[in-house]
């Protein structure tokens, strides 16, 4: 019964919803808990341009850069099976053994997997530097204004 259910394309489109939303939930409450440390922190210190902007525009890039890494996984991962399939059915016609196949599609795993584990910690260390970079700023000229 179990796997019946798992081979359903509305359980797993659920479990991809229901993953993504609980994500979405939490890293909003971390965004608002690290506003609201800066506002006190900086209301406290009197100093909004020094430590307490930095340590929250970091963390502020920190979670954005989570979000892109997941995001950019929610597409990369069909992308990178439909890649794989796409390999091994052109080795298959081309004639290769069904052992030789095997290795090779083994060999793809692992230099696929890591293709796509490289990519994304480049994209979310880029997003997470550019995201700081704007919230610190955003910070600073927040407490200006105020």
């Amino acid at each position: 019964m179990f796997i019946r259910i798992m081979s359903k394309r509305r359980t797993w489109a659920f479990l991809f919803v229901s993953v993504y939303s609980l994500l979405l939930s939490s890293s909003w409450n971390l965004l608002k808990s690290v506003l609201s440390w800066y506002d006190s922190s900086a209301s406290n210190s009197g100093n909004a341009f020094g430590w307490p902007a930095l340590y929250a525009s970091v963390a502020l890039g920190a979670i954005f850069g989570l979000l892109a890494m997941a995001a950019a996984l929610a597409v990369a991962v069909p992308a990178t099976l439909m890649t794989w399939i796409t390999v091994l059915v052109l080795l298959t016609f081309c004639g290769k053994p069904r052992k030789a196949l095997v290795v090779e599609g083994k060999k793809l795993t692992g230099e696929i997997s890591r293709l796509v584990l490289r990519v994304l910690i480049r994209e979310g260390k880029f997003v997470a530097a550019v995201c700081a970079v704007l919230g610190y700023f955003a910070l600073v000229r927040n407490i200006k204004e105020s």
